[in-house]
């Protein structure tokens, strides 16, 4: 399985139990990432993505546990450490502004390998850093 999350400059993820921020050129970007392959997520998640992405989302409250090898899981919120002995990669958006946050992301960076980078333009930000990490 393979973790996305979007995160700001202070590796925030959360505040009050709602996302940061969200983006359509994101949202774009992760559904061509995952390609062919399942892409997960909660029904919080799944939300902003509209009429995108059907027939390749699927949506249920426990996907990170009943996501399988190469799976993609986007992420809002959850802890990451009790599930990294099953994730085969970590895939970051970076909004590359700092928000207020109460829930950050629980991996120490420094310990993963990073693979790619890219930036890309937004549309609610200027620029969007993608990160892929190999595990």
């Amino acid at each position: 399985m393979i973790a996305v999350l979007c995160i700001d400059d202070n590796n925030g993820l959360m505040f009050n139990r709602r996302r940061l921020s969200q983006d359509r050129a994101l949202r774009a970007d992760l559904l061509r990432e995952a390609g062919g392959r399942r892409l997960w997520m909660n029904a919080y998640s799944r939300r902003q993505f509209g009429a995108e992405g059907e027939g390749l989302i699927t949506v249920d409250e426990d996907f990170l546990a009943r996501a399988g090898a190469g799976d993609l899981c986007f992420v809002e919120g959850a802890a990451l450490l009790p599930h990294l002995a099953r994730m085969e990669g970590l895939i970051l958006y970076r909004w590359n502004r700092r928000y207020p946050a109460d829930v950050y992301l629980d991996l120490d960076l420094s310990s993963l390998r990073l693979c790619a980078s890219e930036e890309f333009p937004g549309h609610s930000h200027e620029t969007i850093t993608k990160e892929v990490y190999c595990l």
